[in-house]
């Protein structure tokens, strides 16, 4: 009896121990605290039902609290509407406080639209306040001279906020800057002329609007080096020599080809004529046509005929007609 009585006080106490630890950490009463000592009007009420929402107080209050501090009037209300779509609560306010220390015109509305389209918003407005330079990569253009010239140029570009919602990005920027630089060099008679007044390429480059329908504005196109590279012109014009001369060895090969068939063809027929000779002499010995001293008087003259060539053709030895004989003759 007297050890019941003993361990009873003990139990309330941790009982009524636990509950306020239970109450002290479900209800954020030190948050709340701070809140009003910041100026920031919520209620006690609001803090329990955000963690009935599921939702942090810490993520809603100390942001509030930052922007009651910073002069702008935002409401627990909007914040948390914020968090709950996914949003950074404290990215906006951030950017909220930078763009009103800029003197830069960013409803919370716009800036919560930003960040949930997946941009930086306080980069957004830092790149605002703070141009970033682009540097694009060697562009190669060609001047109708035939010379080819590698182009470097750098982009200052800062954010335009009321497009950065579906505008386009500095990819956008960079490709458009490299067509402007290649149709301004295109159009130049010579590469000379660029490379004497290469300010030409930015003022051409920018009057054309290239930022229309992108998240950004151009500043200024500056370029900061020009190379001559290739001859380009004479380049191509020895592609096409060595293509001409490719495609007329391949017609004389064709006409070589033919004037060969062409020549057995011939040499066919002869040979085919030829074998016909025997046939008409002989016919012609049966019909009494040729006699017999008009056959040899066609074979000798016909071995004359081979002896003479054999001479000319230096096969037959050769004996010298005019050297006196051995007998005196």
């Amino acid at each position: 009896m007297i050890n019941a009585m003993i361990f009873r006080p003990i139990i309330t106490i941790i009982i009524v121990a636990l509950i306020l630890i239970l109450f002290f950490t479900f209800v954020p009463v030190g948050l709340w605290i701070s809140a009003m000592a910041s100026g920031v009007r919520i209620g006690i009420f609001s803090l329990i039902g955000m963690r009935l929402r599921r939702v942090s107080p810490p993520r809603i209050v100390l942001p509030l609290i930052k922007a009651t501090k910073a002069g702008l009037s935002l409401n627990a209300n909007e914040l948390e509407a914020h968090y709950l779509a996914g949003g950074n609560v404290d990215g906006v306010v951030d950017a909220l406080i930078a763009s009103e220390r800029a003197g830069i015109a960013l409803s919370f509305e716009k800036a919560a639209a930003i960040d949930l389209a997946g941009r930086n918003v306080l980069e957004a407005v830092k790149m605002s306040v703070n141009p970033k330079v682009i540097e694009t990569p060697n562009i190669s253009a060609v001047a109708k001279d035939g010379i080819e010239l590698l182009v470097k140029a750098r982009v200052t570009v800062r954010t335009n906020l009321d497009r950065l919602v579906g505008g386009a990005g500095e990819a956008t920027i960079l490709a458009r800057i490299g067509e402007g630089i290649v149709t301004t060099v295109g159009s130049s008679l010579s590469h000379k002329a660029v490379l004497e007044n290469p300010d030409d390429i930015s003022k051409l480059v920018l009057s054309k609007g290239l930022d229309s329908g992108t998240a950004y504005e151009i500043l200024s196109i500056d370029i900061a080096d020009i190379d001559v590279g290739r001859n380009v012109g004479a380049h191509l014009q020895s592609l096409q020599a060595e293509a001409d001369k490719n495609i007329a060895q391949a017609k004389a090969e064709e006409r070589r080809a033919m004037a060969v068939a062409k020549e057995q063809e011939m040499r066919a027929e002869v040979v085919a004529a030829e074998a016909e000779v025997p046939r008409a002499l002989a016919q012609a010995l049966r019909e009494g046509k040729l006699g017999i001293m008009d056959y040899y008087d066609m074979q000798n003259i016909q071995a004359d005929t081979r002896m003479r060539s054999e001479i000319a053709g230096g096969n037959a030895p050769t004996k010298n007609l005019t050297a006196p004989k051995k007998d005196g003759k």
